[in-house]
């Protein structure tokens, strides 16, 4: 399972949206690339990078700064938010993402996104706001479509969608379990890559999450970013439960004697690039044991 750290960027700053809302953003950090690579540092696999300008304005402003983010950190980063033509796809593939993410757009003039993902494979993930009776929404909440999650997947999965990133429509994240069931059914429908976008609440969440599914496919990848910054677990923490918990053995020695020899290792030397190698070849024994 990879880790995905989001970073919200509104007016140019690092925001949190304790629910979903811009109109009630907490500003984070006015240096959203420090902000990246604070991420990287604790240990991110992935940034999920979101446009809030683009995504509810069309203001495209804090492109040139997403842009200086990619380029600040060594780990693939997917942007989304605002991303409604071939023009902007290229435009921010351009910028060096690895992935965008499309929503809107995906449910409104889905032959339009088979052409996308036909002329961008792999490089395209689909953003789904699922209400829990699993109907689709669009539009930042507001609008209902009539299509329901199963056909949809089925649907953007023919259509060549990289991965699919499913998020909980009016859950309180900090407060209400994720949608396990949704998860769950997401999983065993299609090949792609299913990543839960809306966060959890605690790290017995995460145990949860990663139970989903079955031997042969699991969850693909979690996203996180205001369960760390309100203090619910560390991202150290976060590692730990996605390698089977502090209380695994690897041979001789436990996955808190591990962790602190590597960080011994690495004491004094501030390349935080070992330290990034050291935790993904622990995380790694961990899976293989």
């Amino acid at each position: 399972m990879e880790l995905y750290a989001r970073v919200n960027i509104l007016d140019g700053m690092a925001v949190r949206l304790p629910h979903g809302d811009i109109a009630e953003a907490i500003p984070l950090d006015d240096d959203p690339v420090n902000r990246a690579k604070g991420w990287v540092n604790k240990g991110a696999d992935r940034l999920h990078v979101v446009d809030l300008n683009a995504a509810a304005h069309g203001d495209y402003s804090n492109r040139s700064v997403i842009e200086s983010m990619i380029k600040a950190v060594d780990v693939p980063v997917q942007v989304g938010g605002g991303i409604r033509s071939q023009a902007e796809i290229e435009r921010v593939l351009g910028m060096g993402a690895w992935r965008v993410v499309i929503g809107t757009l995906a449910m409104i003039d889905q032959v339009l996104f088979w052409e996308l993902c036909r002329r961008y494979p792999h490089r395209i993930a689909v953003s789904l706001d699922v209400k829990p009776d699993t109907e689709i929404v669009i539009r930042g909440w507001t609008e209902e479509t009539g299509e329901y999650l199963e056909e949809t997947l089925i649907n953007l999965s023919s259509g060549g969608a990289a991965a699919f990133m499913i998020t909980e429509v009016g859950r309180d994240a900090l407060q209400e379990p994720p949608y396990f069931d949704v998860l769950e059914s997401a999983i065993k429908l299609v090949d792609e890559s299913v990543i839960a976008a809306g966060g959890v609440r605690d790290l017995q969440d995460v145990t949860s999450l990663m139970k989903l599914g079955t031997d042969a496919k699991r969850l693909g990848g979690i996203v996180v970013g205001r369960e760390v910054t309100a203090g619910r677990f560390t991202m150290d923490q976060l590692a730990a439960a996605l390698a089977g918990g502090t209380g695994g053995s690897f041979g001789p020695w436990t996955r808190a004697e591990l962790d602190g020899a590597a960080t011994r290792f690495v004491e004094g030397d501030d390349d935080a690039e070992t330290l990034r190698t050291l935790s993904s070849f622990i995380r790694w024994l961990a899976s293989s044991s």
